[in-house]
């Protein structure tokens, strides 16, 4: 199979052991392409819906084989707890199989530049102060994308029209959700600006974008439940945001790899939402 070749790769929010975890997906994007740098910034397995209900197809199972060869053939893999997965918080600073558990690192990129890498969880209010507000959000948003899908089956297959997000159109539409995306954005600014880095990288609220804020880089690495999205760094040190669609062939990756490089060279680029 061919691959494609970026200096580092960040995915986040995968939430494996979820009925709405686009696995397939997910599997695809990671055996065709390879990198030096792979961060698994959180929410990698959710263990809160694992709780509620066993889900565990045997494609998780190739999806976390196909890490672990990675990591054994050089890959230098870091594993960034979330909030669905901070079992394995406490185990910050040990190696497993090749991956080393870190609650936050420092990743410097090819052009010298130091981004803050964490999964983002410690500054949401509701997680840190209203768990039981967490998790019921949590039930709805997993019934929501229920939703989601049947509507879009009836809308591509019946009528051909292209896929729509409903939750991504509620987020964006709704004026507490986007002060929430906003106000989270600048407490993970200032964070940067405390530890004296360049930027800082995470996941967490299913949104990716790369904005330059104040002199500082924020750049979110979206999920892998809607939007199929990861955040990638070019030989040069630039950025980028990939929406992943199957199918694509080498030669057209390498060609979107191409097009970031030459249209954002001081390391930026918009968002994709």
């Amino acid at each position: 199979m061919e691959q494609a070749f970026f200096r580092t790769i960040w995915i986040s929010d995968t939430h494996l052991g979820g009925r709405n975890s686009q696995s397939r997906k997910l599997l695809q994007f990671l055996l065709t392409h390879e990198s030096d740098y792979l961060y698994l910034v959180g929410d990698i397995v959710d263990f809160w819906k694992l709780r509620r209900s066993w889900f565990w197809p045997k494609i998780n199972d190739q999806i976390i084989s196909v890490i672990l060869k990675k990591a054994r053939k050089g890959t230098r893999i870091f594993y960034l707890p979330g909030n669905h997965d901070q079992v394995f918080q406490p185990y910050s600073g040990t190696t497993i199989n090749g991956i080393s558990v870190m609650n936050e690192v420092v990743h410097e990129s090819a052009d010298g530049n130091k981004y803050l890498v964490m999964h983002g969880d410690k500054f949401d209010c509701v997680i840190q102060k209203k768990k039981w507000l967490a998790g019921l959000g949590s039930i709805l948003y997993d019934n929501l994308l229920t939703i989601n899908r049947w509507y879009n089956v009836i809308r591509v297959s019946l009528f051909g029209l292209p896929y729509h997000s409903i939750s991504a159109s509620i987020k964006h539409r709704v004026k507490k959700a986007v002060n929430y995306i906003g106000n989270f954005e600048e407490a993970l600014i200032n964070e940067a600006a405390v530890n004296n880095v360049d930027g800082l990288i995470c996941g967490h609220i299913h949104h990716a974008a790369i904005r330059d804020i104040n002199g500082v880089l924020y750049s979110n690495s979206g999920d892998w439940v809607e939007s199929c999205t990861a955040l990638v760094e070019n030989t040069n040190g630039t950025l980028g945001v990939i929406e992943w669609q199957e199918g694509l062939s080498t030669t057209e990756l390498n060609s979107i790899g191409a097009h970031y490089e030459d249209r954002y060279r001081n390391g930026c680029m918009a968002p994709t939402n």
